[in-house]
């Protein structure tokens, strides 16, 4: 059975304490808190959580705490990718998918392969993979860019193939995209100020860093997108777009760990090479969250 990928993806934080260890009591307030907030699927150890930082045991346990307070209630699509297409498939063949839904997996990073290894790659991971597997294009981070004619010969070549998070911040390959899909492949954004538009062009949501933040309204945005009503779904993007702007200005998460810390969900702390946002960027997060009434 294919997840529903429509709506807003939470690409979920991983709240740390003040000395340094996982912080899960935030954690499971946090998925309280965009569940509430109208969320439509969760997704854990993406790069928002920090994921290059935990060890094994704690991705396992974040894993564990997500899927239980969850208990069923949103899809969960859990973050697996790398850059050995060898040992991404081993892990995928090891990891208990019990509470999973879908897996969303990076395009190689580093190493740079061609557009026929991203498809190799991609194609060894989907033939292992139990579950839905979502592509993620986002050559700021990776270095190399899945063209649309890549994403479209995956899609139609492995059935659990079922969705692309396109971030390459091109709306134009996006569309390329959107028009030549086979049915059912879902395609949404990976860039927050783009959902509007994205929406607007056929797309099907978000998997969202900023709505952590804002859940209601980031949500009800995307929803009235989806349902058409793009002129109140606009007035909404144009309250929202600046702080949305301002979480990515030192990096990602922490923007959002300064947003989220503003509003008393979480201590705002990071783990090296990661560092908390400057006191003026705090200053104007904060700052915008009550101008435009974002709490």
């Amino acid at each position: 059975m294919k997840p529903n990928m429509r709506g807003v993806g939470i690409a979920l934080i991983t709240p740390f304490s003040e000395d340094g260890s996982v912080d899960f009591g935030a954690l499971e307030a946090l998925v309280e808190r965009v569940t509430a907030g109208g969320a439509d699927y969760l997704v854990v150890l993406g790069t928002t959580a920090e994921t290059p930082t935990l060890t094994a045991d704690e991705k396992e346990a974040v894993v564990s705490c997500v899927v239980r307070k969850n208990n069923g209630r949103l899809p969960v699509v859990l973050g697996m990718g790398g850059n050995n297409t060898a040992e991404v498939v081993a892990s995928i063949r090891k990891t208990d998918f019990t509470g999973i839904d879908a897996i969303l997996t990076v395009t190689p990073y580093y190493n740079k392969p061609s557009q026929e290894g991203i498809y190799q790659h991609y194609k060894a991971v989907a033939a292992a993979a139990p579950c839905g597997v979502v592509l993620y294009n986002v050559p700021g981070r990776t270095g190399v860019n899945m063209k649309a004619e890549t994403v479209l010969r995956l899609a139609h070549d492995c059935p659990n193939v079922v969705a692309v998070k396109e971030a390459s911040g091109c709306l134009s390959q996006a569309a390329y995209i959107l028009r030549d899909r086979p049915e059912g492949f879902a395609v949404v954004s990976g860039d927050d100020n783009l959902t509007l538009p994205m929406v607007a062009l056929g797309g099907d949501g978000i998997i969202s860093v900023a709505a952590q933040a804002f859940p209601e309204k980031f949500c009800r945005m995307a929803h009235l997108a989806l349902d058409g009503r793009v002129k109140e779904a606009a007035s909404l993007h144009l309250q929202m777009m600046e702080a949305v702007d301002s979480l990515f200005e030192e990096g990602n998460p922490t923007g959002i760990k300064a947003a989220l810390s503003c509003l008393g969900v979480i201590g705002n702390y990071l783990r090296l090479p990661l560092v908390p946002a400057s006191d003026r960027l705090v200053s104007k997060i904060d700052g915008l969250l009550k101008a435009y009434e974002l709490r």
